[in-house]
């Protein structure tokens, strides 16, 4: 039963605070940026808060001072109405008809709301007629909230799509030339987004434009921190194990100093609905050509994964890149920084997300849309706690016996190592994929509990072959010293009988 009441998909702070749902505190952030003015732009995660923030923006420009009472900001400002352009791309429609057409129908319902008259020739006429003119109206300056900007071109970066998000880029890029020339007519610009967009794509013009993706002052700006959890949640908090919830929700970070932070929606959801851990987040909608993606690049091991800070803000439709792609939508985070080399490490954030990511991946490399069973995955468990190699055998061919008949023939013996990797993470054991040793590579290392297991595959030879390679070549010396029992396992799979032929275990 619910304690509070949670604003589960709202996002419009005026709602928010008038019926009572509960508010986590972020005018002061708001107040640091209204007060400065200028151009900014914001990157995160879908669901994680950007959409209130930008209401919580319109309401203050728009001197509704009766809605901050009890917040930070409320006796810090001084309440005046400015003429606000706020755009939310979510809803604009530009799926149903073209986005130029789209643009210029969302502008002319902001100028009819003000009462004015705008050209409508273009959507970049039309935004630049449409600033001057509230300006010259209420000899305000004008601010412009510009919400999820990105959408008309992430909705289309699969392959089938992509001309269409070039398409959109060009409008878009035609928009926003519009600020760079209307700087004495504007107060405050502040966009977001799920991605960032090189700058020359998009925000080519906009050389003022204020990046506080990255910054560690504005880490906590969307999400909630773990004392934030505890000042707004600590009755919720007295029902459910603290350190579970973190490991499955907490984790999300845009600065290396920075405190990890909860995806709203998912902790929302979690404390709503009884404390059943749930994947809330990634269930709202993962794109699928993410996965692809994973896939056509060989990609299946995402954590402890390194990115220089270029890098990270490398997106764009011309040349997408897979791991920052996967950083700025929420299914990697950044966990260290090391200075010398100038790379960030980035990892899963939390349980939710690695969970309900490595099953997607499993699922697009099998090219099986059979769900990955709770079953299996024990099986898989037991097994290698109490060395039952015929276990192991039966549970990797239960798993196997999805995959179609043609990649069996065609895929290598990379592929056959992928999906075990990828079974073997679903069951929350240290695993790590082409281990380096002084001799060589071993294909797979788990860690579990006081056991280290050494794993070597074979596709149509011998696991005779497999064992002697992982003997010849030293792969578990390293691991000597360890006070661990230390398990050598050799499988061949057979192409023709699309199974595990043989397993050795020493």
């Amino acid at each position: 039963m619910s304690i509070q009441k949670y604003p589960i998909g709202h996002q419009d702070f005026a709602k928010i605070i008038t019926e009572g749902f509960v508010y986590v505190d972020k005018t002061h952030f708001v107040h640091r940026l209204a007060d400065r003015g200028g151009y900014y732009f914001l990157s995160r995660p879908r669901r994680f808060g950007k959409s209130l923030l930008i209401s919580t923006f319109d309401y203050l420009f728009k001197g509704k001072k009766e809605l901050f009472e009890g917040l930070y900001i409320y006796d810090k400002w001084v309440f005046e109405e400015y003429p606000v352009i706020k755009i939310s791309f979510a809803n604009i429609g530009y799926r149903e008809i073209p986005l130029e057409e789209a643009f210029v129908g969302q502008l002319e319902t902001i100028a009819c709301s003000y009462d004015i008259e705008i050209t409508l020739k273009s959507a970049s006429i039309a935004f630049k007629d449409l600033i001057h003119k509230l300006h010259q109206k209420y000899n305000k300056k004008v601010v412009v909230l510009i919400d999820e900007y990105d959408k008309p071109l992430i909705d289309y970066l699969d392959k089938e799509n992509l001309h269409k998000a070039i398409e959109n880029r060009s409008i878009l890029k035609s928009f926003y030339s519009v600020l760079k020339d209307a700087d004495s007519h504007l107060k405050m610009v502040f966009i977001t987004g799920v991605s960032k967009f090189s700058q020359v794509s998009i925000f080519s013009d906009l050389n003022n434009l204020y990046d506080l993706t990255l910054k560690s002052e504005y880490n906590e700006i969307c999400g909630i921190s773990q004392e934030e959890l505890e000042q707004h949640f600590s009755e919720e908090l007295k029902m459910y194990d603290k350190s579970r919830i973190k490991d499955w929700y907490n984790g999300y970070r845009w600065s290396v100093n920075g405190n990890t932070l909860y995806n709203p929606f998912s902790i929302l959801n979690f404390f709503s609905g009884g404390g059943e851990y749930v994947n809330f987040w990634y269930s709202t909608g993962t794109p699928t050509f993410l996965m692809k993606m994973c896939k056509e690049q060989k990609l299946f091991e995402l954590s402890n994964i390194t990115l220089s800070q270029t890098a990270m803000n490398a997106f764009d439709v011309d040349n997408l890149k897979i791991i920052p792609v996967l950083f700025q939508t929420g299914y990697l985070t950044i966990t260290s920084y090391n200075d010398l080399l100038g790379v960030y490490h980035l990892d899963y954030p939390n349980s939710e997300v690695k969970s309900s990511f490595v099953e997607g991946l499993l699922e697009v490399y099998s090219d099986s849309h059979e769900p990955i069973s709770s079953t299996l995955l024990h099986q898989l468990y037991v097994a290698l706690t109490e060395c039952d190699k015929t276990a192991l055998e039966k549970g990797i061919n239960l798993a196997f016996s999805h995959i179609p008949y043609d990649l069996w023939i065609n895929e290598k013996e990379r592929y056959y190592h992928t999906i075990l990797h990828l079974l073997f993470t679903l069951l929350g054991v240290r695993i790590t994929s082409e281990v380096h040793t002084k001799n060589g590579r071993a294909d797979m290392v788990i860690h579990l509990n006081d056991n280290i297991y050494c794993l070597e595959f074979k596709l149509d030879k011998s696991a005779e072959e497999a064992i002697n390679q992982i003997n010849e070549r030293g792969y578990l010396e390293k691991f000597a010293d360890s006070n661990k029992t230390l398990h050598k396992i050799g499988i061949n799979f057979s192409s023709k009988d699309k199974k595990v032929e043989e397993i050795i275990w020493v």
